[in-house]
């Protein structure tokens, strides 16, 4: 009789409207896989992100930058189901279809920068994103003095959350399916996807800070180019 295979590791959600995709997204991402011990990051792109104006390029165009993007890391993988939907691209619908497909006892760690952890009062159906998922807050530069743990000033009610759901100890993740905050240290890379917009609408290079696959997809498609 052979072993029983093991319990799959805690998945990584990194969702985005990535628009572009760039170095820091994929570093990040990174950081998280190794800091989390997660057994893959799925990338998550918006189809209609609900907190944003319209993105300057169409889904399709993003959707196939990730992949251009993440094609050679087989620690990450990509889900098109937000590109794909019909309305708005809410985080809590996303995980309720992950949790229905992969079944309640697997991890599920949503990665999402300081900056975004600040506004999740403002997002749909916050309160439940701890009963599906974990979320892991990566400390960004500017939001999290080093060393700091906890992320910036909070708003009442997510301090609150935070008292009650936060710890230090990034392996929290793999104990139980959903329900802790833990934060995390990445490395400070100062990059924007709205920076990397302006340099090639202005006509400057954004070489370096995409990679190259992704950078020759926004060339060969005339992407950001208008005003």
């Amino acid at each position: 009789m052979s072993a029983a295979s093991p319990e799959p590791g805690p998945l990584g959600i990194f969702g985005g409207t990535f628009d572009p995709i760039h170095i820091g997204h994929l570093r990040l991402a990174q950081e998280a896989h190794e800091a989390l011990r997660l057994s893959h990051v799925s990338f998550v792109p918006a189809g209609q992100p609900p907190h944003r104006g319209a993105p300057r390029s169409r889904a399709a165009d993003r959707l196939a930058m990730v992949r251009l993007a993440t094609a050679g890391n087989p620690a990450f993988t990509v889900d098109d189901s937000e590109v794909f939907a019909q309305g708005k691209s809410y985080t809590a619908l996303t995980l309720e279809r992950l949790r229905a497909a992969l079944g309640p006892q697997r991890s599920l760690v949503l990665i999402l920068g300081a900056d975004a952890f600040q506004g999740l009062p403002t997002w749909h159906r916050w309160r439940d994103i701890l009963q599906l998922a974990h979320i892991a807050v990566a400390n960004r530069p500017g939001y999290a003095p080093q060393g700091h743990r906890r992320p910036g000033a909070l708003s009442p009610e997510l301090d609150a959350v935070c008292s009650d759901h936060m710890g230090n100890d990034p392996g929290a993740v793999r104990e139980s399916p959903a329900g802790r905050i833990v934060p995390f240290d990445m490395t400070p890379l100062a990059i924007s996807a709205s920076q990397v917009r302006s340099l090639i609408q202005a006509g400057h290079s954004a070489r370096y800070l995409l990679p190259d696959p992704v950078l020759d997809y926004i060339e060969r498609h005339h992407l950001y180019r208008g005003t």
